[in-house]
């Protein structure tokens, strides 16, 4: 490991290094919160959902949001260790916690989009996805496919911090703004070509989007001085 990528860490000053780290991730997090808010808009302008298409959308959100809990508590978890680790100038635990982070994000992701696949049906219903069956169709739909996405959203999730913690701020904020990028454009195309089965198309072009965004997690942290 190449503890000179982050020497800049120790000679730079404390509010110089506070600009630098702050101003990406403020602005990765604005990106990440209007992800949502575009779905909605893009479902509200498809004249083959409407509302049903947003209300599914209400529905399924919240366990997006459980999945990005446990990224978060993985990635962000790490992250601390990491810097803490690399103040301390002992690389090799920064390295053990990056691998650990991994494989436990892995692990959560996959059990998650089990149990998810296995019991969407009753987990639709608890949120209220059964007040018509129009709703519970598209959620169910919808649901179906976030489903798949899960371990590769979770995934980025939880790397985006780490790679942020090891000197890399900006790195972390473009492969946000290029998955948010992605995310526009394949919506654009999805809603200009697909007439039918909206769920299907909506979600797939966010699944769609999310394989970039990995590969440029996984190039990243490969590169960094973490490993």
């Amino acid at each position: 490991m190449e503890t000179e990528n982050n020497s800049f860490l120790m000679e730079e000053p404390l509010g110089k290094l506070m600009g630098k780290y702050a101003i990406p991730c403020i602005i990765s997090l604005l990106v990440g919160a209007l992800y949502n808010i575009v779905d909605q808009i893009f479902i509200a302008n498809a004249v083959y959902l409407g509302s049903y298409g947003n209300a599914a959308n209400t529905v399924v959100f919240p366990l997006t949001v459980i999945a990005l809990a446990i990224a978060v508590m993985a990635g962000d978890g790490c992250c601390a260790f990491v810097s803490l680790s690399l103040g301390r100038n002992k690389p090799e635990d920064a390295s053990k916690s990056m691998g650990n982070s991994i494989l436990l994000t892995i692990l959560f992701s996959l059990i998650l989009c089990v149990i998810y696949l296995m019991f969407s049906s009753q987990i639709i219903a608890m949120f209220g996805g059964t007040v018509n069956e129009e709703t519970f169709y598209h959620s169910k739909e919808y649901f179906f496919w976030i489903s798949l996405g899960i371990p590769f959203y979770m995934f980025g999730q939880a790397m985006n911090p780490v790679i942020r913690a090891d000197g890399s701020p900006q790195f972390a904020m473009m492969s946000t703004l290029m998955g948010a990028g992605l995310n526009k454009r394949v919506k654009d195309l999805f809603t200009k070509l697909l007439t039918a089965e909206a769920c299907v198309g909506v979600v797939a072009l966010i699944i769609v989007e999310l394989f970039p965004r990995q590969l440029i997690g996984i190039f990243g942290a490969a590169n960094e001085s973490v490993l």
